[in-house]
């Protein structure tokens, strides 16, 4: 688990937003779509990732951890500047009220 860690909080760390993703889910969708429209301009490509998980041996140590971290192991697991800020349909939400354009911008 400790590489899992290392890896997962790296990867928080090293990006303005960091998404833990499984490209076959609906929810996952919706979270890079609504973020997407931000690329380029509030957001810089060199400041956005995306792991998609399903596919790596260590998916299952992957959501363990997020559960420890975030309280949830569902994807996707979005974090904004090292925060954690919820899945798919909370990112929607900060989309249409206009905070997820403000914790870009911050």
């Amino acid at each position: 688990m400790s590489g899992v860690k290392e890896m997962c909080d790296s990867k928080i760390a090293g990006k303005k937003v960091m998404v833990f993703s499984k490209s076959s889910c609906p929810f996952c969708k919706k979270a890079k779509t609504a973020l997407q429209k931000y690329l380029g301009k509030e957001l810089p490509p060199e400041d956005y990732e995306v792991l998609e998980i399903e596919n790596m041996s260590e998916c299952q140590a992957i959501q363990d951890y997020m559960q420890k971290l975030t309280g949830g192991r569902s994807v996707p697991r979005v974090f904004v500047n090292q925060k954690f800020i919820g899945g798919g349909d909370d990112v929607v939400a900060k989309d249409k009220n206009g905070e997820l354009k403000q914790l870009l911008t911050a």
